[in-house]
């Protein structure tokens, strides 16, 4: 698909509900008493695969109007007798081998060849710990993986040097079900921890506690329940990204709905960034607007470790700003739906963009990008990410234009909008 340049960019543009908040709070709908009414939920391949895992556990799912309805197995997990196919859904893969735990008997959970070469070992050894006969099938700490369950005994579990936020969410969202409670501590490098406080949030929402005694230590009373609610689901921030970046590269206007800048998806710190280099940014209650302009120049350094799904976007705004961009501690993107850091050296380079791959991140020498056929590694978000290089430089073609429907199946008709 060739992305055609826009000139004078002035748009509103709609922002679908958030990809993990949706996944967080079916989850928990899920194993909540009652009937839970979930509004601006995000319907997109990763969520459907969810759903169906879930429906598979004995939780009861009903899609009407703009809400999804969810009646709750109150914890009493059901074994399907068959394996639970998530296909590249991280997110639920490493949720979903907890909550099995609850259950009873062999549970297998599996999914397409990269989720089976993405990591699954520390949360693998942290409900070993906990008392669960969890093992990974290949024995390379990675799907598929096997549960022969018989609930959680409980205790305490440390987390040295975590890769993915996902491994401590997957226990916390588990834990009220345990025989005892459970504390979970961090030690060494941590990235992605604002995912664990939405977790967290989502959490207090259904009517569970968790007792946070600092940033690294977390205390989950048992015998706690999860009551159904009516929960409206925020905008997706990190699908805003792409819209945001668009304002800046063709240095327009875009107006982004349904997004709440108070959110604590880390994916908001990327118009702190934005600010930096010099582009305006407006907060509403429910909205923000972006307006681009000429960006700074020289060198800037960002930790991206708390909102690694946009660097992608970032690297891409790199691209056309005067001078050194560089991102550091994203090693974890090595891991992702490809190898995110490789993927946007390789295919920045075709722009003709110069681009080195670091340790634990990328450095960018921004310049005059031309056009380029993209390939997506059937990857969302850098399918996004350059669709909108495509608005600003004549010349951009994106292979595989169907891998967004992992996050953001509408993505190209709100493209079409701009």
């Amino acid at each position: 698909m060739e992305i055609k340049p826009v000139k004078n960019l002035e748009a509103k543009v709609v922002i679908p509900g958030s990809k993990s908040y949706t996944q967080r709070a079916l989850i928990i709908a899920s194993l909540a008493h009652g009937k839970s009414f979930l509004r601006n939920y995000l319907i997109s391949d990763d969520t459907e695969y969810l759903t169906e895992g879930l429906r598979s556990l004995g939780s009861e799912i009903l899609k009407t109007g703009e809400d999804i309805i969810v009646t709750g197995t109150g914890g009493n997990i059901t074994n399907p007798g068959r394996e639970i196919y998530l296909g590249n859904n991280g997110t639920a893969t490493r949720f979903l081998t907890s909550i099995v735990s609850l259950g009873k008997g062999e549970f297998v959970i599996s999914g397409d060849s990269r989720l089976c070469e993405r990591p699954v070992k520390p949360l693998l050894d942290a409900l070993s710990g906990l008392g669960v006969d969890a093992r990974s099938k290949n024995k390379n700490g990675c799907p598929p993986v096997i549960i022969n369950a018989n609930g959680i005994k409980g205790g305490s579990v440390t987390f040295t040097n975590v890769d993915s936020s996902q491994y401590i969410s997957s226990i916390l969202i588990c834990s009220p079900f345990a025989k005892t409670d459970i504390e979970i501590k961090l030690k060494g490098s941590k990235v992605s921890l604002p995912y664990v406080d939405m977790t967290i949030e989502t959490m207090k929402k259904f009517g569970v506690e968790v007792v946070r005694k600092n940033e690294d230590h977390y205390i989950i009373r048992n015998n706690q329940q999860y009551i159904a609610q009516r929960y409206m689901i925020e905008g997706d921030v990190s699908n805003a990204s792409y819209f945001f970046l668009a304002a800046a590269l063709c240095r327009g206007k875009v107006r982004v709905m349904n997004i709440n800048p108070q959110t604590l998806q880390g994916d908001i710190g990327l118009l702190d960034i934005m600010e930096t280099l010099g582009i305006s940014v407006i907060r509403g209650d429910d909205w923000v607007k972006i307006i681009g302009k000429e960006m700074n120049s020289g060198e800037y350094v960002f930790d991206m470790g708390n909102m690694p799904d946009v660097v992608p976007t970032l690297a891409v705004l790199a691209a056309i700003r005067p001078g050194r961009t560089v991102i550091k501690n994203v090693a974890h993107l090595r891991v992702k739906e490809s190898d995110r850091i490789a993927a946007v050296v390789t295919e920045l380079g075709r722009t003709g963009i110069r681009t080195e791959e670091t340790d634990d991140g990328l450095i960018i020498d921004g310049g005059m990008p031309h056009g380029a056929e993209i390939e997506t590694y059937n990857d969302h978000r850098i399918a996004m990410s350059f669709a909108m290089l495509g608005l600003a430089i004549p010349g951009i073609k994106i292979k595989d234009r169907d891998c967004v429907n992992k996050s953001f199946p509408c993505f190209w008709d709100e493209l079409e909008k701009l």
